[in-house]
């Protein structure tokens, strides 16, 4: 997997590599930038979509989340999407440029945390503890409902160049969790030639690109913060790209604070 460019760097314009060191070609380094506020009164809610290119039943869950990214349907929420296209397709006659060995394993781990007997797509996972059908809109919005009952924090990202700052206060009781940052593709679209969707053009929104672990949590631990930095690729577009950083408890799979994006 290609590394993803920065969004914060890319939305003052720079798109050359070169453009982040702060001498080069006598260039200062972009001031910091902050994620904007969550809209008032809302509370961020992270969905996960596990989906393929390459399995049929698999658009209808596309369009779900688009659906809901767009219209944040749900009252008091701010719905935070994540596609993640599973690999485990790719054998099937069309290869899913957006897929990863890696987003399989991270399916697998909510396979084993709901007890399902096998995996499948589309799957949509709600705050990392409600699962189902991924084109199932009218469970998910119930799902979403209910997930802003339970207690979780803000993540507050900052960039300045290439490097991002994660902070998050306030948590919640919980056990060893780890902070994940997500470099997201906003929307896409490909034409498939072969396989199930062969002659489809697909619409993609919130393609998860990578997924970086910033680092560990400790369960004695009520705030945290972490710098990481992120790597440039110029093949993506600069408005194309967000920031989404969220906290997961390591058995459970609970989310327990997620960024709004940035």
């Amino acid at each position: 997997m290609k590394p993803v460019v920065l969004f914060a760097v890319l939305a003052f314009g720079i798109v050359a590599a070169g453009c982040f060191s702060e001498s080069a070609n006598g260039q200062k380094s972009a001031p910091p930038v902050q994620n904007a506020p969550v809209a008032q009164g809302r509370r961020p809610v992270l969905v996960e979509l596990f989906t393929s290119e390459g399995c049929s039943s698999c658009p209808p869950a596309d369009r779900a989340l688009k659906f809901l990214a767009e219209q944040q349907p749900v009252q008091g929420a701010e719905i935070v999407p994540l596609a993640f296209h599973v690999d485990y397709w790719d054998n099937q006659g069309w290869k899913d440029q957006f897929s990863s060995a890696a987003y399989t394993k991270r399916k697998e781990l909510y396979v084993e945390q709901f007890g399902l007997d096998s995996s499948y797509t589309p799957e949509m996972v709600v705050d990392g503890e409600s699962q189902f059908i991924g084109s199932d809109t009218g469970k998910a919005v119930k799902e979403i409902g209910k997930a802003l009952e339970r207690q979780k924090s803000l993540v507050t990202l900052s960039t300045n160049g290439n490097k991002v700052d994660i902070s998050v206060k306030d948590l919640p009781q919980h056990s060893n969790a780890t902070l994940f940052l997500a470099i997201v593709e906003k929307y896409a679209t490909s034409a498939v030639e072969r396989g199930e969707n062969a002659g489809s053009t697909l619409q993609h929104a919130a393609i998860v690109r990578e997924l970086k672990p910033a680092g560990l949590v400790g369960s004695d631990q009520p705030s945290a913060t972490f710098s990481l930095d992120v790597d440039v690729d110029p093949t993506l577009k600069p408005d194309n790209i967000r920031l989404v950083a969220f906290v997961q408890e390591n058995n459970s799979r609970r989310i327990i604070a997620v960024s709004s994006g940035l």
